[in-house]
Protein backbone atom coordinates (compact mmCIF):
# COMPACT_ATOMS: atom_id res chain seq x y z
CA UNK A 1 0.00 0.00 0.00
CA UNK A 2 2.80 2.51 0.95
CA UNK A 3 4.55 1.49 -2.62
CA UNK A 4 1.59 2.52 -4.60
CA UNK A 5 0.77 5.58 -2.51
CA UNK A 6 4.52 6.46 -3.28
CA UNK A 7 4.00 6.03 -6.82
CA UNK A 8 1.14 7.69 -7.46
CA UNK A 9 2.23 10.77 -5.73
CA UNK A 10 5.36 10.58 -7.82
CA UNK A 11 3.37 10.38 -11.00
CA UNK A 12 1.67 13.43 -9.56
CA UNK A 13 4.75 15.46 -9.15
CA UNK A 14 5.93 14.14 -12.65
CA UNK A 15 2.97 15.49 -14.03
CA UNK A 16 3.41 19.20 -12.22
CA UNK A 17 7.19 19.34 -13.26
CA UNK A 18 6.32 18.39 -16.82
CA UNK A 19 3.79 21.70 -17.00
CA UNK A 20 5.85 24.00 -15.53
CA UNK A 21 8.82 23.01 -17.37
CA UNK A 22 6.67 23.76 -20.59
CA UNK A 23 5.34 26.93 -19.24
CA UNK A 24 9.39 28.06 -18.26
CA UNK A 25 10.10 26.93 -21.94
CA UNK A 26 7.42 29.20 -23.19
CA UNK A 27 8.47 32.06 -21.42
CA UNK A 28 11.74 32.26 -22.12
CA UNK A 29 11.32 32.08 -25.84
CA UNK A 30 9.08 35.26 -25.08
CA UNK A 31 11.60 36.93 -23.47
CA UNK A 32 14.16 35.82 -26.35
CA UNK A 33 11.79 37.61 -28.74
CA UNK A 34 12.89 34.12 -31.05
CA UNK A 35 8.91 35.09 -32.60
CA UNK A 36 7.08 38.40 -32.64
CA UNK A 37 4.86 38.70 -29.67
CA UNK A 38 1.72 38.90 -32.11
CA UNK A 39 2.69 35.12 -32.61
CA UNK A 40 3.90 33.92 -29.78
CA UNK A 41 2.16 36.04 -26.86
CA UNK A 42 4.04 35.47 -23.31
CA UNK A 43 1.70 33.65 -20.65
CA UNK A 44 1.12 35.93 -19.00
CA UNK A 45 -0.98 37.75 -22.07
CA UNK A 46 -2.68 34.79 -22.51
CA UNK A 47 -3.38 34.58 -18.35
CA UNK A 48 -4.61 37.99 -18.74
CA UNK A 49 -6.83 37.77 -21.79
CA UNK A 50 -8.54 34.49 -19.90
CA UNK A 51 -9.60 36.44 -17.07
CA UNK A 52 -10.79 39.31 -19.89
CA UNK A 53 -13.28 36.80 -21.50
CA UNK A 54 -14.30 35.29 -18.27
CA UNK A 55 -15.59 38.47 -16.82
CA UNK A 56 -17.56 39.19 -20.13
CA UNK A 57 -18.77 36.32 -20.36
CA UNK A 58 -17.84 35.40 -24.67
CA UNK A 59 -15.30 32.05 -23.00
CA UNK A 60 -18.94 30.60 -21.22
CA UNK A 61 -21.34 31.06 -24.09
CA UNK A 62 -18.42 29.39 -26.70
CA UNK A 63 -17.68 26.38 -24.15
CA UNK A 64 -21.33 25.92 -23.67
CA UNK A 65 -21.94 25.70 -27.19
CA UNK A 66 -19.43 23.44 -28.28
CA UNK A 67 -19.89 20.85 -25.20
CA UNK A 68 -23.37 20.68 -25.96
CA UNK A 69 -22.29 19.68 -29.51
CA UNK A 70 -19.52 17.14 -27.64
CA UNK A 71 -21.85 15.39 -25.28
CA UNK A 72 -24.88 15.10 -28.01
CA UNK A 73 -22.62 14.25 -30.25
CA UNK A 74 -20.89 11.16 -28.09
CA UNK A 75 -24.15 9.75 -26.80
CA UNK A 76 -25.35 9.16 -30.50
CA UNK A 77 -22.01 8.01 -32.24
CA UNK A 78 -21.63 5.59 -28.81
CA UNK A 79 -25.21 4.74 -29.20
CA UNK A 80 -25.06 3.91 -32.83
CA UNK A 81 -21.85 2.37 -32.76
CA UNK A 82 -22.45 0.07 -30.13
CA UNK A 83 -25.28 -1.22 -31.53
CA UNK A 84 -24.23 -1.62 -34.94
CA UNK A 85 -21.08 -3.07 -33.82
CA UNK A 86 -22.88 -5.51 -31.44
CA UNK A 87 -25.70 -6.47 -34.57
CA UNK A 88 -22.33 -7.08 -36.85
CA UNK A 89 -20.39 -8.99 -34.61
CA UNK A 90 -23.08 -11.25 -34.16
CA UNK A 91 -24.44 -11.49 -38.07
CA UNK A 92 -21.58 -12.56 -40.44
CA UNK A 93 -24.47 -11.90 -43.36
CA UNK A 94 -24.61 -7.64 -41.42
CA UNK A 95 -21.33 -7.72 -42.03
CA UNK A 96 -20.91 -8.45 -45.57
CA UNK A 97 -23.54 -6.10 -46.30
CA UNK A 98 -22.52 -3.67 -44.41
CA UNK A 99 -18.32 -3.75 -44.09
CA UNK A 100 -17.85 -1.99 -47.70
CA UNK A 101 -19.70 1.06 -46.29
CA UNK A 102 -18.21 0.98 -42.82
CA UNK A 103 -14.53 0.51 -44.50
CA UNK A 104 -15.44 3.95 -47.53
CA UNK A 105 -17.26 6.20 -44.40
CA UNK A 106 -14.02 5.59 -42.14
CA UNK A 107 -11.03 5.55 -44.94
CA UNK A 108 -12.68 9.29 -45.87
CA UNK A 109 -11.24 12.26 -43.36
CA UNK A 110 -14.29 13.83 -41.26
CA UNK A 111 -13.47 16.79 -42.60
CA UNK A 112 -14.59 16.18 -46.02
CA UNK A 113 -17.88 15.44 -44.77
CA UNK A 114 -18.40 18.42 -42.65
CA UNK A 115 -19.53 20.95 -45.97
CA UNK A 116 -21.95 19.07 -47.09
CA UNK A 117 -23.22 18.04 -43.45
CA UNK A 118 -23.21 22.48 -43.20
CA UNK A 119 -25.41 22.50 -46.13
CA UNK A 120 -27.85 19.74 -45.44
CA UNK A 121 -28.36 20.53 -41.59
CA UNK A 122 -27.30 24.16 -41.47
CA UNK A 123 -24.68 25.98 -39.59
CA UNK A 124 -26.70 25.35 -36.28
CA UNK A 125 -26.29 22.31 -33.38
CA UNK A 126 -27.68 19.43 -35.57
CA UNK A 127 -24.53 19.95 -37.85
CA UNK A 128 -22.10 19.73 -35.05
CA UNK A 129 -23.59 16.70 -33.26
CA UNK A 130 -23.86 15.02 -36.79
CA UNK A 131 -20.08 15.54 -37.67
CA UNK A 132 -19.19 14.28 -33.73
CA UNK A 133 -21.17 11.28 -33.63
CA UNK A 134 -19.57 10.34 -36.93
CA UNK A 135 -16.00 10.63 -35.83
CA UNK A 136 -16.97 8.78 -32.37
CA UNK A 137 -18.85 6.30 -34.06
CA UNK A 138 -16.40 4.69 -36.12
CA UNK A 139 -13.81 3.95 -32.98
CA UNK A 140 -16.80 2.57 -30.71
CA UNK A 141 -17.97 0.32 -33.51
CA UNK A 142 -14.82 -1.34 -34.21
CA UNK A 143 -14.08 -2.09 -30.30
CA UNK A 144 -17.61 -3.29 -30.03
CA UNK A 145 -17.45 -5.90 -32.73
CA UNK A 146 -13.82 -6.92 -30.78
CA UNK A 147 -15.13 -7.33 -27.86
CA UNK A 148 -18.32 -9.50 -28.84
CA UNK A 149 -16.07 -12.02 -31.12
CA UNK A 150 -13.54 -11.68 -28.44
CA UNK A 151 -15.77 -13.68 -26.11
CA UNK A 152 -14.75 -17.68 -25.73
CA UNK A 153 -17.66 -19.84 -27.70
CA UNK A 154 -17.27 -22.31 -24.92
CA UNK A 155 -18.94 -20.05 -22.25
CA UNK A 156 -21.19 -18.70 -24.87
CA UNK A 157 -21.64 -22.78 -24.63
CA UNK A 158 -22.21 -23.26 -21.39
CA UNK A 159 -24.86 -20.43 -21.46
CA UNK A 160 -26.55 -22.63 -24.20
CA UNK A 161 -26.54 -25.40 -21.77
CA UNK A 162 -27.46 -23.75 -19.31
CA UNK A 163 -30.72 -22.93 -21.22
CA UNK A 164 -30.24 -18.85 -20.43
CA UNK A 165 -32.00 -16.69 -22.62
CA UNK A 166 -30.71 -14.38 -25.27
CA UNK A 167 -30.70 -11.25 -22.31
CA UNK A 168 -29.30 -13.22 -20.05
CA UNK A 169 -26.79 -14.25 -22.27
CA UNK A 170 -25.97 -10.38 -23.46
CA UNK A 171 -26.28 -9.31 -19.54
CA UNK A 172 -24.53 -11.96 -18.14
CA UNK A 173 -21.32 -12.90 -20.65
CA UNK A 174 -21.26 -10.74 -23.63
CA UNK A 175 -21.27 -7.71 -21.59
CA UNK A 176 -19.00 -8.07 -19.06
CA UNK A 177 -17.06 -10.30 -21.39
CA UNK A 178 -17.01 -6.92 -23.55
CA UNK A 179 -16.79 -4.04 -20.90
CA UNK A 180 -12.60 -3.59 -20.52
CA UNK A 181 -12.71 -2.97 -24.88
CA UNK A 182 -16.14 -0.98 -25.12
CA UNK A 183 -14.45 1.19 -22.28
CA UNK A 184 -11.28 1.70 -24.29
CA UNK A 185 -13.13 2.87 -27.22
CA UNK A 186 -15.12 5.23 -24.95
CA UNK A 187 -12.18 7.11 -23.76
CA UNK A 188 -10.93 7.23 -27.63
CA UNK A 189 -14.57 8.85 -28.21
CA UNK A 190 -14.15 11.15 -25.20
CA UNK A 191 -11.44 12.80 -27.37
CA UNK A 192 -12.48 12.56 -30.77
CA UNK A 193 -15.94 14.05 -29.75
CA UNK A 194 -14.66 17.20 -28.99
CA UNK A 195 -12.50 16.92 -32.63
CA UNK A 196 -15.33 16.24 -34.31
CA UNK A 197 -17.57 19.41 -32.67
CA UNK A 198 -14.11 21.65 -33.54
CA UNK A 199 -13.93 20.53 -36.88
CA UNK A 200 -18.09 21.66 -37.22
CA UNK A 201 -17.32 24.69 -35.85
CA UNK A 202 -14.70 25.53 -37.95
CA UNK A 203 -16.24 24.79 -41.25
CA UNK A 204 -19.51 26.84 -40.29
CA UNK A 205 -20.59 28.14 -36.67
CA UNK A 206 -22.10 30.96 -35.28
CA UNK A 207 -20.72 30.31 -31.47
CA UNK A 208 -18.15 27.74 -29.86
CA UNK A 209 -15.23 27.29 -28.93
CA UNK A 210 -13.88 26.35 -32.91
CA UNK A 211 -15.46 29.61 -33.89
CA UNK A 212 -13.68 31.53 -31.49
CA UNK A 213 -10.40 30.46 -32.60
CA UNK A 214 -11.62 31.57 -36.62
CA UNK A 215 -12.50 35.15 -35.12
CA UNK A 216 -9.39 35.44 -32.81
CA UNK A 217 -7.16 34.31 -35.99
CA UNK A 218 -8.82 36.94 -38.09
CA UNK A 219 -8.51 39.56 -35.90
CA UNK A 220 -4.74 38.23 -34.90
CA UNK A 221 -5.52 38.16 -31.58
CA UNK A 222 -3.02 35.32 -30.53
CA UNK A 223 -3.87 35.27 -26.72
CA UNK A 224 -7.42 34.37 -27.58
CA UNK A 225 -6.57 31.35 -30.17
CA UNK A 226 -4.07 30.34 -27.25
CA UNK A 227 -7.14 30.66 -24.54
CA UNK A 228 -9.66 28.54 -26.83
CA UNK A 229 -7.34 25.87 -27.48
CA UNK A 230 -6.18 25.54 -23.73
CA UNK A 231 -10.47 25.22 -22.79
CA UNK A 232 -10.81 22.74 -25.35
CA UNK A 233 -7.32 20.49 -24.21
CA UNK A 234 -9.19 21.11 -20.22
CA UNK A 235 -12.56 20.14 -21.76
CA UNK A 236 -11.38 16.89 -24.16
CA UNK A 237 -9.42 15.87 -20.30
CA UNK A 238 -12.29 16.11 -18.45
CA UNK A 239 -14.29 14.07 -20.20
CA UNK A 240 -11.29 11.36 -20.71
CA UNK A 241 -10.72 11.57 -16.67
CA UNK A 242 -14.62 10.95 -16.52
CA UNK A 243 -14.44 7.80 -18.62
CA UNK A 244 -11.61 6.56 -17.06
CA UNK A 245 -13.50 6.78 -13.63
CA UNK A 246 -16.35 5.11 -15.01
CA UNK A 247 -14.10 2.53 -16.42
CA UNK A 248 -12.16 2.05 -12.96
CA UNK A 249 -16.04 1.60 -10.93
CA UNK A 250 -17.05 -0.43 -13.63
CA UNK A 251 -14.32 -2.82 -14.22
CA UNK A 252 -14.01 -3.10 -9.99
CA UNK A 253 -14.91 -6.65 -10.23
CA UNK A 254 -12.19 -7.67 -12.01
CA UNK A 255 -9.82 -6.44 -10.12
CA UNK A 256 -11.18 -8.53 -7.21
CA UNK A 257 -10.97 -11.51 -8.96
CA UNK A 258 -7.78 -11.23 -9.64
CA UNK A 259 -6.90 -10.79 -6.70
CA UNK A 260 -8.33 -13.46 -5.33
Amino acid sequence: MQFNWWRISARRVASAVSVVVVLAVWQLVTMLEIYPSFIVPPPIAVAEKFVIVIEDGRLWIHFRTTLISVLSGMFLGVSIGITLGYLIARSKLLEDLLSPLVIAFQATPIISYAPLLIIWFGSGLESKVIISALIVFFPMLMNTMVGIRNVPQSLHDLMRTSRATWWQTFTKLEVPAALPVLMNGMRISATLAVIGAVVGEFVGAKAGLGFLIGVARNQFDTPLVFVAVFTLTAMALTLYIFVVVVEHRLLAWQRRVKRD
